[in-house]
């Protein structure tokens, strides 16, 4: 049976206000963020979640923290889950990382990494979570750079196709990944 996946990116960020791409700099939930947060708590409630996998960077863990304060589903924290690493650039312009981000698929940020590596990271996720919940429901909270990750492993997107399209939020994403996986 095929993993049932849904990913979740995190709440809105004083950041994301701000326009700043926050990389891998922990960012904080804005006040518009929190209450995100509690909705996607309520959204995914009774959505049958076996186990949450969430970025180890603060903005995802509070945004699980919030989400799910009661929850008795198993949480684990996976830094494999994290944004693209912008090195020297975490914390720069959102317009600058919207501009360059096309020509970093395959050579890294300054001291960072690349759009390829963020892929190696997810695809190597992948293979645990089939391996662990196989045919079960798992919930990802992580950043926009691991959907795009997703876009590409499992519904075989080009790679410069969905790094350079603009990120449009929506209320999660749900894929399949078949149990023949890695």
């Amino acid at each position: 049976m095929p993993l049932s996946l849904v990913f979740e990116t995190h709440a809105i960020t004083t950041d994301n206000e701000a326009g700043i791409a926050t990389g891998w700099r922990p960012g904080k939930l804005s006040p518009r963020g929190r209450e995100a947060a509690a909705e996607l708590g309520a959204r995914r409630h009774d959505d049958g979640i076996d186990a949450i996998y969430v970025s180890d960077l603060a903005r995802a863990v509070e945004t699980v923290r919030l989400a799910f304060p009661d929850s008795v589903v198993p949480t684990v924290v996976d830094p494999r889950l994290r944004e693209c690493n912008y090195g020297l650039l975490n914390g720069m312009p959102r317009a600058r990382l919207d501009a360059d981000r096309a020509s970093h698929l395959d050579e890294p940020w300054p001291d960072g990494e690349s759009y390829r590596d963020v892929v190696k990271r997810t695809e190597n996720l992948l293979a645990d979570l089939v391996a662990r919940h196989g045919g079960g429901r798992v919930l990802l909270v992580a950043h926009s750079a691991n959907r795009t990750a997703l876009d590409h492993l499992l519904l075989g997107r080009d790679l410069a196709e969905v790094v350079d399209a603009p990120f449009d939020w929506q209320p999660g994403w749900e894929y399949l990944v078949a149990d023949t996986w890695g």
